[in-house]
């Protein structure tokens, strides 16, 4: 039984249905069998979590009560017993030495949401959320592409971050809908945005395109780096985090060139070229 089945059927479908839209089912798609399961796994869980943070049914306690009974079943999952929430990730745990503490992160991550609504978080704590929400999830997957902690945590880090950011200026306007604004405060008063904190009448503002730019640089410092660990060819499969850094990188150049001053345009890639990305890194040789 692979672990998309152990999801349980209806589940399945759904989660695989928000994967088929994503700009990394492409690379999953193209992984062996086994590791593929255990990526969907982890993109699984993300996806549970994440609906917990964002769907906003319940209050911010029931949620937090949610996400607490996550944190227990994951703790005894990694004791020996298995309940059935969580069922779903033991195949993936037990093959591949996913780390309790990661999953864990992403909880926290996901909590950060839940306490209250983030907005123009300082740097620092913007960094913690990126490590949360997405590093996390690469120190859970370098584990299934084979690599080994140091180069792979490195990777992480720097491609978690890069990731994050970029969907962070993508989903500024979805963001603000929802009362959430995620751009750094030290930008914002520096471009003299920061006068008030409703995200919806900070980001109609023209002076937003230079905050974002800053982030936008900042991912690119990330994208940089992660491109200088891959390119020393560290050991385990590699294709796939080096697609994924070339397709969000190549997202965040299109958002740039697009500009970030109302009105904005979510930029996503056409498949053709997704199918060149994956041809020009040779995923298929």
């Amino acid at each position: 039984m692979t672990n998309a089945e152990n999801i349980g059927a209806p589940a399945a479908k759904a989660v695989k249905k928000k994967a088929s839209t994503s700009s990394f089912y492409i690379a999953m798609r193209l992984m062996p069998a086994e590791e593929r399961d255990a990526m969907f796994a982890i993109y699984a869980f993300c996806r549970k979590v994440d609906d917990i943070a964002d769907d906003g049914v319940g209050t911010r306690a029931e949620r937090h009560e949610k996400l607490e009974q996550w944190r227990d079943d994951l703790r005894n999952l990694y004791a020996g017993t298995v309940p059935p929430q969580v069922r779903f990730l033991a195949p993936a745990v037990a093959k591949y030495g996913l780390r309790q503490e990661d999953f864990l992160c992403v909880l926290d991550g996901m909590d950060m949401d839940v306490a209250e609504d983030i907005v123009a978080p300082d740097l620092a704590t913007l960094d913690l959320y990126c490590d949360r929400v997405a590093s996390a999830v690469g120190r859970l997957s370098i584990k299934v592409f084979g690599m080994d902690e140091g180069p792979g945590f490195e990777l992480a880090h720097h491609l978690g971050r890069a990731l994050q950011l970029t969907n962070i200026l993508r989903d500024i306007d979805e963001d603000a809908a929802i009362g959430r604004l995620y751009l750094p405060r030290e930008y914002l008063e520096e471009m003299d945005c920061c006068r008030q904190m409703d995200p919806l009448a900070i980001i109609t503002r023209p002076q937003i395109d230079g905050v974002c730019r800053k982030v936008a640089k900042l991912a690119h410092q990330h994208y940089d780096a992660a491109s200088d660990i891959l390119k020393t060819r560290p050991k385990g499969r590699i294709k796939t985090p080096r697609l994924m850094g070339a397709v969000y990188s190549e997202i965040l150049t299109a958002t740039e060139a697009q500009g970030f001053a109302p009105p904005r345009r979510r930029v996503s890639l056409p498949k053709s070229r997704l199918l060149s990305l994956v041809l020009r890194q040779g995923l298929f040789s």
